[in-house]
């Protein structure tokens, strides 16, 4: 039981673990560590999420959801932030493309910092306000939804509450990640009994429910640019790897989250009608991944099979201990520990979301989001 409280600690690859197939897109390139003077796209990002985009936001909590050590951040400018990877996330990709500074944790922005955006993503966070409380401290999406009304005062307080601070945030755009730890921290759990109460496709229901309340709330704050990434699978994330006889991916996992992927799209559908003014887009990381694990030579990666830093099988049973030393070629692994990706594979992935075809963002990628009028 130890062992399986300590391989789920880095939780949330799952959004990144995908499947699928026959998506081809560009090899990802490093974008640089700011805006690098492009042309600002957005007047901001607002990020919501959990350990896939958290940069810093467990760092205070009384929490196990951590990655504010050596070697996380091996080759970030900042060295170990609390991302959970060697480097960049990916909304650190896309808010370098969008030409903005890369977006403040909610828990360290001050000043004038807000009005490029915030990140109030938190490792182990869900949907559900209980997801995740076997690593005690983090910040549920409804949380981070009241930590966003903070940054709103905030900035009002700044500038004044004035139809130009309205029209801002109108026209930025707010990244939202979650669904991965209600399966992986909550569904899954032997210690949670939601299993016992929920089938997949009931629970996937309840899932749809409070997701389309809460941005429908984001809405009602003023938003109205969205990007929805997908839940992807954990089925071949170093952790489930290591917990098959033969290292095989596991099929019954993705099927659990296959029904959310798919209510997630339809509800992206439903927003859009529903809500006048509103642009929901919907990121398929699941497709883009898969691809990825497919087809890895042509992307520029050769290890798909086991973390860059871990322990065990697959160096999946146990993330990264401080100041363990990872591997050496870090830009040939597709995973860094037990659940997330590299900073290769983050940056392929912004690249794509930013800039890809329908097959990977539906109804159109976030270059078109930036620029679509609301």
């Amino acid at each position: 039981m130890a062992i399986r409280v300590v391989i789920t600690a880095c939780i949330c690859l799952i959004l990144l673990c995908m499947r699928s197939s026959s998506v081809r897109f560009a090899k990802g390139q490093d974008v640089g560590s700011d805006g690098g003077g492009r042309r600002q796209l957005v007047p901001a990002m607002f990020v919501f999420g959990d350990s896939l985009i958290d940069n810093g936001n467990n760092n205070n909590l009384p929490s196990l959801a951590k990655a504010n050590y050596f070697p996380y951040g091996i080759d970030f400018a900042g060295g170990p932030t609390g991302r959970f990877s060697n480097g960049y996330t990916i909304v650190d990709g896309i808010a370098n493309l969008l030409g903005l500074p890369l977006t403040p944790a909610y828990s360290e922005a001050v000043g004038s910092q807000v009005f490029h955006g915030v990140n109030y993503a938190s490792a182990a966070a869900g949907i559900l306000d209980v997801t995740g409380g076997n690593f005690v401290g983090r910040i549920p999406f409804n949380q981070q939804i009241r930590n966003f009304e903070s940054t709103l005062s905030q900035i009002g307080m700044e500038l004044g509450a004035t139809e130009a601070v309205a029209n801002s945030i109108k026209q930025s755009i707010m990244f939202i990640g979650f669904g991965s730890n209600d399966y992986l921290n909550n569904y899954m759990m032997p210690n949670y009994n939601t299993k016992n109460e929920y089938n997949a496709e009931q629970f996937s229901d309840l899932l749809m429910q409070q997701y389309t309340r809460q941005l429908t709330r984001l809405y009602s704050l003023g938003a109205r640019r969205f990007a929805v990434a997908g839940v992807g699978a954990i089925a071949c994330v170093p952790s489930i790897l290591a917990q098959s006889a033969n290292s095989k991916c596991s099929v019954d996992v993705d099927n659990l989250i296959a029904p959310f992927n798919r209510k997630v799209k339809a509800m992206i559908n439903n927003l859009n009608e529903n809500l006048p003014g509103a642009k929901f887009i919907y990121l398929d990381v699941y497709r883009m991944f898969v691809d990825i694990l497919a087809n890895p030579t042509q992307y520029g990666f050769s290890v798909i099979d086991r973390g860059c830093c871990g322990i065990g099988r697959n160096r999946g049973q146990i993330s990264c201990l401080p100041l363990q030393a990872p591997c050496a070629r870090r830009d040939q692994y597709v995973f860094w520990d037990a659940f997330h990706p590299t900073e290769a594979v983050n940056i392929l992935l912004a690249k794509n979301c930013f800039s890809g075809n329908t097959n990977v963002a539906f109804p159109m990628n976030i270059q078109q989001l930036a620029n679509v009028e609301v």
